[in-house]
Protein backbone atom coordinates (compact mmCIF):
# COMPACT_ATOMS: atom_id res chain seq x y z
CA UNK A 1 0.00 0.00 0.00
CA UNK A 2 0.97 3.63 -0.06
CA UNK A 3 4.25 4.93 1.70
CA UNK A 4 2.15 7.68 2.74
CA UNK A 5 -0.17 5.34 4.87
CA UNK A 6 -0.17 6.01 8.84
CA UNK A 7 2.32 3.06 10.26
CA UNK A 8 0.88 0.56 12.29
CA UNK A 9 3.13 -0.42 15.31
CA UNK A 10 1.18 -2.40 17.40
CA UNK A 11 0.97 -6.19 17.11
CA UNK A 12 0.71 -7.81 19.87
CA UNK A 13 -3.33 -9.25 21.62
CA UNK A 14 -5.37 -6.44 22.79
CA UNK A 15 -5.90 -6.06 26.33
CA UNK A 16 -9.12 -5.19 27.88
CA UNK A 17 -7.42 -4.42 31.15
CA UNK A 18 -4.40 -2.24 29.72
CA UNK A 19 -0.94 -1.99 30.88
CA UNK A 20 -0.11 -2.97 34.19
CA UNK A 21 1.26 0.42 34.60
CA UNK A 22 -0.44 2.99 32.53
CA UNK A 23 1.61 5.06 31.06
CA UNK A 24 0.68 8.75 28.82
CA UNK A 25 -1.45 7.28 26.34
CA UNK A 26 -3.14 4.97 28.72
CA UNK A 27 -4.20 7.93 31.09
CA UNK A 28 -5.50 10.10 27.95
CA UNK A 29 -7.83 6.93 26.93
CA UNK A 30 -9.25 6.83 30.79
CA UNK A 31 -10.39 10.30 29.83
CA UNK A 32 -11.40 10.00 26.31
CA UNK A 33 -14.87 9.84 25.30
CA UNK A 34 -16.40 9.18 21.55
CA UNK A 35 -16.51 12.09 19.14
CA UNK A 36 -19.98 13.71 18.88
CA UNK A 37 -20.67 11.69 15.69
CA UNK A 38 -20.65 8.65 17.54
CA UNK A 39 -22.61 9.49 20.59
CA UNK A 40 -25.49 9.92 18.02
CA UNK A 41 -25.75 6.19 17.23
CA UNK A 42 -26.53 3.26 19.54
CA UNK A 43 -23.99 0.57 17.60
CA UNK A 44 -21.19 0.52 15.71
CA UNK A 45 -19.97 -2.07 13.23
CA UNK A 46 -16.39 -2.27 11.78
CA UNK A 47 -14.88 -3.72 8.82
CA UNK A 48 -11.98 -5.88 9.67
CA UNK A 49 -8.70 -5.75 7.00
CA UNK A 50 -7.72 -1.81 7.11
CA UNK A 51 -10.14 -0.97 9.61
CA UNK A 52 -9.01 -2.88 12.63
CA UNK A 53 -5.76 -4.74 11.18
CA UNK A 54 -2.87 -4.03 9.00
CA UNK A 55 -4.18 -7.38 6.76
CA UNK A 56 -4.75 -5.04 3.48
CA UNK A 57 -1.50 -4.60 2.56
CA UNK A 58 -0.95 -8.54 2.74
CA UNK A 59 -3.93 -8.87 0.69
CA UNK A 60 -2.86 -6.14 -2.01
CA UNK A 61 0.45 -8.01 -2.30
CA UNK A 62 -1.25 -11.44 -3.09
CA UNK A 63 -3.15 -10.04 -5.75
CA UNK A 64 -0.05 -8.02 -7.02
CA UNK A 65 1.46 -11.39 -7.71
CA UNK A 66 -1.60 -13.38 -8.89
CA UNK A 67 -2.46 -10.09 -11.45
CA UNK A 68 0.73 -9.82 -12.69
CA UNK A 69 1.33 -13.28 -13.41
CA UNK A 70 -1.58 -13.15 -15.24
CA UNK A 71 -1.82 -10.39 -16.95
CA UNK A 72 1.66 -11.52 -18.34
CA UNK A 73 0.67 -15.29 -19.26
CA UNK A 74 -2.41 -13.52 -21.53
CA UNK A 75 0.44 -11.17 -22.51
CA UNK A 76 2.35 -13.82 -24.02
CA UNK A 77 -0.62 -15.26 -25.33
CA UNK A 78 -1.99 -12.59 -27.26
CA UNK A 79 1.26 -11.25 -28.17
CA UNK A 80 0.93 -7.66 -27.32
CA UNK A 81 3.78 -5.49 -26.87
CA UNK A 82 4.12 -2.89 -24.09
CA UNK A 83 2.85 0.45 -24.99
CA UNK A 84 2.97 2.35 -21.63
CA UNK A 85 0.02 3.57 -19.26
CA UNK A 86 -2.90 2.78 -21.53
CA UNK A 87 -1.15 -1.40 -22.05
CA UNK A 88 -3.89 -3.38 -20.56
CA UNK A 89 -1.59 -5.77 -19.41
CA UNK A 90 0.14 -3.43 -17.35
CA UNK A 91 1.21 -4.59 -13.67
CA UNK A 92 -1.50 -4.00 -11.23
CA UNK A 93 -0.90 -1.45 -9.36
CA UNK A 94 -1.15 -1.49 -5.06
CA UNK A 95 -2.73 1.49 -4.63
CA UNK A 96 -5.41 2.85 -7.30
CA UNK A 97 -6.14 -0.80 -8.87
CA UNK A 98 -6.59 -2.47 -5.56
CA UNK A 99 -8.27 0.51 -3.72
CA UNK A 100 -10.74 0.89 -6.98
CA UNK A 101 -11.37 -2.38 -7.70
CA UNK A 102 -10.73 -5.53 -4.53
CA UNK A 103 -10.60 -3.62 -1.91
CA UNK A 104 -13.35 -4.86 -0.02
CA UNK A 105 -14.91 -6.86 -2.28
CA UNK A 106 -15.22 -10.53 -1.86
CA UNK A 107 -12.06 -12.77 -3.78
CA UNK A 108 -14.14 -13.84 -6.18
CA UNK A 109 -15.83 -10.26 -7.08
CA UNK A 110 -12.54 -8.39 -6.82
CA UNK A 111 -10.89 -10.80 -9.42
CA UNK A 112 -13.59 -10.62 -12.04
CA UNK A 113 -13.62 -6.47 -11.33
CA UNK A 114 -10.01 -6.11 -12.01
CA UNK A 115 -9.89 -8.44 -15.02
CA UNK A 116 -13.19 -6.59 -16.65
CA UNK A 117 -10.93 -3.20 -15.89
CA UNK A 118 -8.38 -5.15 -18.39
CA UNK A 119 -10.56 -6.35 -21.05
CA UNK A 120 -10.10 -9.76 -20.37
CA UNK A 121 -13.26 -11.41 -20.23
CA UNK A 122 -12.30 -14.93 -18.38
CA UNK A 123 -14.73 -17.73 -18.18
CA UNK A 124 -15.91 -17.72 -13.95
CA UNK A 125 -14.55 -21.11 -13.92
CA UNK A 126 -15.74 -23.78 -10.42
CA UNK A 127 -14.79 -23.99 -7.01
CA UNK A 128 -12.30 -26.70 -7.63
CA UNK A 129 -9.63 -24.37 -10.02
CA UNK A 130 -6.63 -24.44 -9.34
CA UNK A 131 -4.44 -21.50 -8.76
CA UNK A 132 -3.92 -20.31 -12.61
CA UNK A 133 -4.53 -17.84 -15.14
CA UNK A 134 -7.34 -19.24 -17.28
CA UNK A 135 -10.35 -18.43 -15.15
CA UNK A 136 -11.74 -15.77 -12.42
CA UNK A 137 -11.38 -18.65 -9.95
CA UNK A 138 -8.29 -19.97 -10.73
CA UNK A 139 -6.48 -16.36 -10.42
CA UNK A 140 -8.76 -16.15 -7.11
CA UNK A 141 -7.66 -19.26 -5.78
CA UNK A 142 -3.83 -18.53 -6.85
CA UNK A 143 -4.71 -14.97 -4.78
CA UNK A 144 -5.48 -16.82 -1.83
CA UNK A 145 -2.83 -19.24 -1.61
CA UNK A 146 -0.35 -16.59 -2.10
CA UNK A 147 -2.07 -14.71 1.32
CA UNK A 148 -2.41 -17.99 2.75
CA UNK A 149 1.00 -18.10 3.08
CA UNK A 150 2.15 -14.74 3.80
CA UNK A 151 -0.37 -14.57 7.04
CA UNK A 152 1.13 -17.21 8.33
CA UNK A 153 4.99 -16.41 7.59
CA UNK A 154 4.28 -12.79 8.98
CA UNK A 155 0.91 -12.40 10.46
CA UNK A 156 -0.43 -8.92 10.83
CA UNK A 157 -0.11 -5.50 12.98
CA UNK A 158 -3.06 -4.47 14.37
CA UNK A 159 -3.47 -0.04 14.17
CA UNK A 160 -3.17 1.67 17.68
CA UNK A 161 -5.94 4.27 16.64
CA UNK A 162 -8.39 1.94 16.72
CA UNK A 163 -7.62 -0.41 19.59
CA UNK A 164 -7.75 2.92 21.50
CA UNK A 165 -11.21 3.32 20.12
CA UNK A 166 -12.43 -0.06 20.43
CA UNK A 167 -11.21 0.19 24.20
CA UNK A 168 -13.34 3.40 24.90
CA UNK A 169 -16.59 2.73 23.31
CA UNK A 170 -16.33 -1.04 24.84
CA UNK A 171 -16.01 1.14 28.23
CA UNK A 172 -19.07 3.24 27.16
CA UNK A 173 -21.06 0.12 26.56
CA UNK A 174 -21.43 0.66 22.81
CA UNK A 175 -22.47 -2.39 20.93
CA UNK A 176 -20.05 -3.42 18.16
CA UNK A 177 -19.86 -5.83 15.58
CA UNK A 178 -17.35 -6.55 12.84
CA UNK A 179 -17.19 -7.82 9.37
CA UNK A 180 -15.31 -9.00 6.45
CA UNK A 181 -15.49 -10.34 2.79
CA UNK A 182 -12.45 -12.80 3.54
CA UNK A 183 -12.79 -15.82 5.61
CA UNK A 184 -9.63 -15.41 7.19
CA UNK A 185 -11.44 -12.68 9.51
CA UNK A 186 -11.88 -14.92 12.40
CA UNK A 187 -8.08 -15.90 12.25
CA UNK A 188 -6.93 -12.77 11.99
CA UNK A 189 -9.11 -11.02 14.88
CA UNK A 190 -8.18 -13.66 17.23
CA UNK A 191 -4.57 -13.19 15.93
CA UNK A 192 -4.86 -9.14 17.24
CA UNK A 193 -6.71 -10.56 20.25
CA UNK A 194 -9.76 -8.68 19.90
CA UNK A 195 -12.19 -11.29 19.05
CA UNK A 196 -14.08 -11.15 22.51
CA UNK A 197 -14.64 -7.62 22.01
CA UNK A 198 -17.07 -7.55 19.64
CA UNK A 199 -20.51 -8.70 20.00
CA UNK A 200 -21.31 -10.51 16.26
CA UNK A 201 -19.03 -11.12 13.71
CA UNK A 202 -20.37 -11.77 10.13
CA UNK A 203 -17.40 -13.03 7.91
CA UNK A 204 -16.84 -14.31 4.57
CA UNK A 205 -18.40 -18.24 6.15
CA UNK A 206 -21.09 -16.67 6.96
CA UNK A 207 -21.95 -14.00 4.10
CA UNK A 208 -21.24 -17.88 1.84
CA UNK A 209 -23.60 -19.52 4.48
CA UNK A 210 -26.49 -16.70 4.43
CA UNK A 211 -26.12 -16.50 0.63
CA UNK A 212 -25.58 -12.84 1.40
CA UNK A 213 -24.12 -10.35 -1.91
CA UNK A 214 -20.97 -8.58 -1.53
CA UNK A 215 -19.93 -4.94 -1.30
CA UNK A 216 -21.22 -2.40 -2.17
CA UNK A 217 -24.59 -4.49 -1.86
CA UNK A 218 -25.31 -3.85 2.18
CA UNK A 219 -26.69 -6.99 3.18
CA UNK A 220 -23.70 -8.21 5.29
CA UNK A 221 -23.72 -4.67 7.57
CA UNK A 222 -27.62 -5.41 7.86
CA UNK A 223 -26.97 -8.47 9.01
CA UNK A 224 -24.73 -7.40 11.20
CA UNK A 225 -26.76 -4.29 12.44
CA UNK A 226 -29.49 -7.00 12.96
CA UNK A 227 -27.89 -9.18 15.25
CA UNK A 228 -26.81 -6.32 17.41
CA UNK A 229 -30.60 -5.75 17.11
CA UNK A 230 -30.17 -2.03 16.39
CA UNK A 231 -31.71 -0.57 12.59
CA UNK A 232 -29.35 0.43 10.34
CA UNK A 233 -30.23 4.68 10.77
CA UNK A 234 -29.15 4.22 14.58
CA UNK A 235 -25.92 1.97 13.52
CA UNK A 236 -22.35 3.53 12.02
CA UNK A 237 -20.78 1.85 9.74
CA UNK A 238 -16.53 2.03 9.93
CA UNK A 239 -14.73 0.84 6.38
CA UNK A 240 -12.08 2.23 4.11
CA UNK A 241 -12.75 0.60 1.00
CA UNK A 242 -14.93 2.47 -1.35
CA UNK A 243 -17.01 -0.45 -1.85
CA UNK A 244 -17.66 -0.77 1.67
CA UNK A 245 -18.59 3.25 2.65
CA UNK A 246 -20.60 2.99 -0.51
CA UNK A 247 -22.34 -0.16 1.15
CA UNK A 248 -22.66 2.18 4.34
CA UNK A 249 -24.86 4.81 2.51
CA UNK A 250 -26.76 2.28 0.22
CA UNK A 251 -27.81 0.61 3.51
CA UNK A 252 -29.30 3.41 4.92
CA UNK A 253 -26.84 3.94 8.04
CA UNK A 254 -26.88 7.02 10.52
CA UNK A 255 -23.07 7.39 9.99
CA UNK A 256 -20.12 6.52 7.85
CA UNK A 257 -16.74 6.65 9.00
CA UNK A 258 -14.33 6.44 6.00
CA UNK A 259 -10.32 5.57 6.98
CA UNK A 260 -8.36 7.14 4.61
CA UNK A 261 -5.33 4.43 5.06
CA UNK A 262 -3.38 5.64 1.49
CA UNK A 263 -3.75 9.17 2.19
CA UNK A 264 -3.58 9.76 -1.61
CA UNK A 265 -4.39 13.07 -3.65
CA UNK A 266 -7.52 11.92 -3.51
CA UNK A 267 -8.54 8.97 -1.49
CA UNK A 268 -10.28 11.23 0.87
CA UNK A 269 -12.53 12.90 -1.55
CA UNK A 270 -12.99 9.32 -2.84
CA UNK A 271 -14.19 8.24 0.06
CA UNK A 272 -16.48 11.16 0.91
CA UNK A 273 -18.04 10.58 -3.13
CA UNK A 274 -18.99 6.44 -2.44
CA UNK A 275 -20.68 7.67 0.79
CA UNK A 276 -18.79 8.76 3.52
CA UNK A 277 -20.47 11.39 6.21
CA UNK A 278 -17.26 11.21 8.27
CA UNK A 279 -12.92 10.80 6.69
CA UNK A 280 -10.56 10.49 9.39
CA UNK A 281 -6.98 8.99 9.03
CA UNK A 282 -6.58 6.88 12.31
CA UNK A 283 -9.66 6.06 14.33
CA UNK A 284 -8.22 7.95 17.41
CA UNK A 285 -9.53 10.84 15.72
CA UNK A 286 -12.79 9.82 16.61
CA UNK A 287 -11.89 10.11 20.36
CA UNK A 288 -12.14 13.45 22.19
CA UNK A 289 -10.47 14.88 25.35
CA UNK A 290 -11.50 17.03 28.18
CA UNK A 291 -11.38 20.27 27.00
CA UNK A 292 -11.62 20.01 23.74
CA UNK A 293 -14.22 22.44 21.45
CA UNK A 294 -17.56 20.16 21.59
CA UNK A 295 -18.58 21.62 18.02
CA UNK A 296 -15.49 19.99 16.73
CA UNK A 297 -16.39 16.12 15.72
CA UNK A 298 -13.27 15.63 13.53
CA UNK A 299 -11.30 18.26 13.32
CA UNK A 300 -9.70 19.41 9.95
CA UNK A 301 -11.06 16.17 8.37
CA UNK A 302 -14.97 16.03 8.86
CA UNK A 303 -17.27 16.16 6.24
CA UNK A 304 -20.02 19.09 6.15
CA UNK A 305 -23.06 15.66 6.34
CA UNK A 306 -24.38 13.10 3.97
CA UNK A 307 -24.92 13.43 0.58
CA UNK A 308 -28.37 13.45 -1.18
CA UNK A 309 -29.12 9.68 -2.09
CA UNK A 310 -28.32 8.34 -5.66
CA UNK A 311 -31.55 7.70 -7.80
Amino acid sequence: MSSAATEPRENGPYEPGGPTTPGPAAHREETAAPARCLRRVRAVIFDTDGVITDSARLHAAAWKKAFDTCLETWRERSGATRTGPQDRFRPFDVDEDYRRHVDGRSRIDGAAAFLASRGLDLPMGTPQDPPGDDTVRAVAARKEKLFTDALREHGVDTWPGTLRLLRVLRREGMPMAVISASRHARELLSGAGVRATFDAVVDGHEAARLNLPGKPDPAVFLEAARRLGVPAAEAAVVEDALAGVEAGRRGGFGLVVGVDRTAGPTSAEDLREHGADVVVRDLAELLTEPGDDPGEENPGRRDTGRRDEES
